[in-house]
């Protein structure tokens, strides 16, 4: 294998807009899930994430839903709060990875007005090599053209390529895709399937020379 892509949310950053709305809306806890389930759901936040327009779309929330105007508005204005951290474990096995030299690139669903305030957060993303964000292209996981951008952009061999996600149907894409994909399902076993793969060892970092280094698969070209 030559390059290893992450997603983010779920995998290496701990999101949850709950962190946020427990705050503005303390003892409403079935109500936050009710518009959580019928209104700020999946289908919601995956059409900020092909690029639908932020202000807009929180405007149409404000007059379909009156009753809860002030709470989408403080959804948008703190956003970042929504973001509860790293997952440190994930971001130990990332920076094991680019250790050894592997290429590293993450590809994400997220909306492109609001991954800025990522960028400003985890300093970890410089170990990338490239970030594909689904906003900024106009595509979103799991339709098979996000996958073909990823590989095209980088210059991505699929056969060569492993991705990690922590949601079962863009895991399944991407092996449709011809990608060899683990899905997330916590550090230890993302750490067992890589060294599965030989691309960690059992022994902690430095037991096994770089990738692309004397010795190294990539030497074998």
């Amino acid at each position: 294998m030559r390059a290893v892509v992450f997603d983010l949310g779920g995998v290496l950053v701990d999101w949850d807009p709950r962190y946020l709305l427990r705050k503005v809306m303390p003892g409403r806890e079935e109500e936050m899930e009710t518009i959580l389930a019928d209104v700020l759901n999946h289908e919601w936040n995956l059409a900020r994430d092909v690029g639908d327009s932020w202000p807009d779309a929180i405007a149409r929330l404000k007059a379909a839903h009156p009753r809860w105007a002030d709470i989408f508005a403080t959804f948008d204005e703190r956003w970042a709060e929504t973001l509860g951290g790293s997952h440190d474990d994930t971001v130990e096995i990332l920076r094991e990875l680019k250790t050894r030299g592997l290429p590293l690139y993450a590809l994400s669903n997220w909306s492109a007005q609001k991954f800025p305030l990522a960028e400003e957060r985890f300093e970890w993303l410089d170990c990338f090599e490239g970030i594909v964000v689904s906003g900024r292209v106009g595509m979103v996981k799991p339709d098979a053209a996000i996958f073909r951008h990823l590989c095209e952009t980088f210059g991505l061999v699929a056969a060569e390529t492993i991705f990690i996600d922590d949601h079962e149907p863009n895991v399944v894409a991407a092996r449709e895709a011809g990608i060899d994909a683990i899905h997330f399902q916590g550090a230890d076993a993302l750490r067992r399937e890589l060294q599965a793969r030989g691309l960690l060892g059992h022994g902690g970092p430095g037991d096994r020379p770089p990738v692309g280094g004397p010795g190294g698969p990539l030497a074998m070209r």
